[in-house]
């Protein structure tokens, strides 16, 4: 069994941050980074949490990650932002769109933001979710190293490509869909290989095209798709909008989000947001919403996307959040050591 500690959240934050600092990462981009994988470990995103720290610390180590790169926003048409994550950490990029976006949307109703020279930016439903708190209706698209191959194939050609929706609720948190195309995520796998645990028969296919059971064959092979064929239109539908239209790395050519050595990935990622309150009148967006949600909540054994997520933080505020022992031992290994250079 897992040894695990408990720590307040500001504990989390701060630990993260010292191992992100003393990495060879700019001051302000590790408060950045330690926000998102503190959010993404409260929601239950594991993968996307604590356990960052080791790869993120190495890649930024080996400038695989520039971690003193600063992200270059270019306003390209009226509804259109363009952002050059400068081969960094893509969170200080986002932030940017969270910014920029809001104040465009309120001239032209509807913008997008277009991500390239990108990395890893972790759950892709905290972005949306932070443009639906302000009233905005958006989607985000990100593509990632290959992983999955098209259907019917046994190369690998896309990744997880995850995309994300959220919407507003009236005095409530927005509504947030999450999902990879894939039926897990990389990093499970990645963490079973670690440990020498099987995965459940149903997630991947070794380099045959055959099922498999073994960690180390699904990473060699690829994984399966939500949904069979749908699934892999989708991961298609991603590839164009956050590689071909970004100008990003395709999956085939972007490097793994684990490993410290090689280029950087130079994937890309997509946002589109809109104003809905443009179209229709807030009081009756307001109302129909909540209908329709209302029909999901009140049946039973149905809940909401994302309803977990607001249950956990609530409980991560008043009791902290449990995490392993060794991750917690290894962030503060890596922020006692400092930088190497």
């Amino acid at each position: 069994m897992t040894n695990t500690l408990t720590l307040t959240t500001e504990e989390l934050r701060a630990l993260m941050e010292a191992a992100l600092a003393a990495s060879d990462i700019r001051a302000e981009t590790a408060r950045s980074i330690a926000r998102a994988l503190l959010a993404a470990e409260i929601d239950g995103h594991k993968g996307h949490g604590l356990s960052r720290i080791s790869s993120y610390t190495a890649q930024a180590k080996s400038k695989k990650i520039d971690g003193q790169a600063l992200p270059k926003a270019e306003t390209v048409r009226p509804g259109v932002l363009k952002i050059d994550v400068n081969s960094g950490f893509a969170y200080p990029a986002f932030e940017i769109a969270y910014q920029k976006l809001p104040d465009m949307i309120s001239e032209t109703g509807i913008a997008c933001a277009a991500f390239y020279r990108s990395s890893h930016f972790g759950v892709a439903g905290h972005h949306v979710e932070r443009l639906a708190k302000s009233g905005l209706i958006a989607i985000a698209f990100g593509n990632s190293p290959k992983a999955m191959a098209p259907w019917g194939g046994k190369q690998a050609l896309f990744g997880t490509n995850p995309l994300a929706f959220a919407a507003p609720r009236p005095d409530k948190l927005p509504l947030m869909i999450d999902l990879a195309l894939t039926r897990v995520n990389r990093a499970s796998i990645v963490s079973a290989a670690k440990s020498g645990d099987p995965i459940p028969e149903g997630w991947a296919l070794d380099k045959d095209g055959q099922p498999t059971t073994d960690p180390n064959a699904a990473l060699e092979g690829t994984m399966i798709p939500i949904g069979g064929a749908k699934g892999a239109a989708l991961a298609l539908m991603v590839e164009i909008l956050a590689a071909v239209v970004t100008g990003a790395n395709f999956g085939t050519e972007a490097t793994s989000f684990f490993t410290a050595g090689g280029p950087p990935p130079g994937v890309g990622q997509f946002l589109i947001a809109f104003d809905p309150f443009a179209i229709v009148p807030k009081d009756n967006y307001d109302r129909r919403i909540e209908a329709l949600l209302s029909m999901i909540e009140t049946q039973d054994g149905a809940r909401l996307p994302g309803s977990r997520c607001h249950a956990l933080r609530a409980a991560a505020m008043d009791n902290g959040v449990t995490v392993p022992a060794n991750l917690v031992e290894e962030a503060r290994a890596i922020a006692a050591a400092g930088p190497t250079s």
